[in-house]
């Protein structure tokens, strides 16, 4: 069996062109990001259906079992109630001198441990590894589908508020930064952008949502934060799931 040597693109995905964005769809509305309708929506969740699971394998590798914590991050604010307080999601920049994904933006999260209990274990000890998260300060809300990697890991999904965001602890030899993206400009689809790249059997798609750290429309300037991938995969899944209209 062949391994390839690192996880080196061939592409630079911030430089491919946008295939097209989808303005046409609708926002998630901010009645639907609440903590009370999210935890609803995991108790009970709509039928719908996930986008994006099966990325196109470029590692030659066996599988691995993996989970990442989606952190939803509750706002501080005291002109608004706790539960009608604007949620952010927490991503980590990996070091350039990863194996896997070196550099890019990512959720916490990790390979499975034989000792991990199950696939929100993992999550909640792969957070506390990375960022110094305590797991005690993750209200747990549930998990989205499994999502496999062009890496070849199969990764769990775990969605998971932070009522009090305590001082993180960022490990220097996996995190080379910690920074939050609001949730509404993430469930926003005319911030996904669409790519391909390759030809053939190369040939791949990927999303990307940028964060230039406001909304500047269709700008991308310099010092954006990337998201893409993977972690944007995961991400339209989440849109996919809280977009669903609910069914009687």
């Amino acid at each position: 069996m062949t391994v390839r040597p690192r996880n080196v693109l061939r592409f630079d995905p911030q430089r491919l062109p946008v295939e097209r964005v989808d303005g046409h769809l609708p926002a998630v509305g901010p009645q639907a990001m609440t903590i009370e309708a999210l935890r609803q929506r995991f108790r009970q969740p709509p039928r719908w259906s996930p986008e994006a699971l099966v990325e196109r394998r470029f590692v030659d590798r066996p599988p691995a079992d993996a989970s990442v914590l989606v952190p939803l991050v509750v706002a501080h604010s005291e002109l608004v109630g706790a539960a009608q307080r604007p949620l952010s999601v927490l991503f980590t920049q990996r070091t350039e001198h990863l194996s896997d994904h070196p550099g890019q933006v990512a959720f916490p999260g990790g390979r499975a441990e034989a000792t991990d209990a199950d696939a929100v274990h993992t999550a909640l000890r792969e957070a506390e590894e990375e960022i110094g998260l305590p797991s005690d300060a993750v209200e747990v809300l549930g998990c989205l589908p499994l999502y496999v990697t062009g890496t070849g890991f199969h990764v769990t999904p775990v969605v998971g508020v932070i009522h009090s965001l305590p001082a993180l602890r960022p490990d220097p030899r996996e995190v080379a930064d910690v920074f939050q993206v609001p949730l509404d400009f993430l469930m926003t689809p005319r911030h996904h952008r669409h790519h391909v790249v390759g030809e053939g059997e190369e040939r791949r798609r990927f999303l990307s949502m940028p964060w230039p750290g406001v909304d500047a429309g269709d700008e991308v300037p310099a010092g954006t934060r990337y998201i893409w991938g993977a972690t944007a995969g995961m991400l339209r899944n989440l849109y996919r799931f809280l977009a669903a209209p609910v069914t009687a």
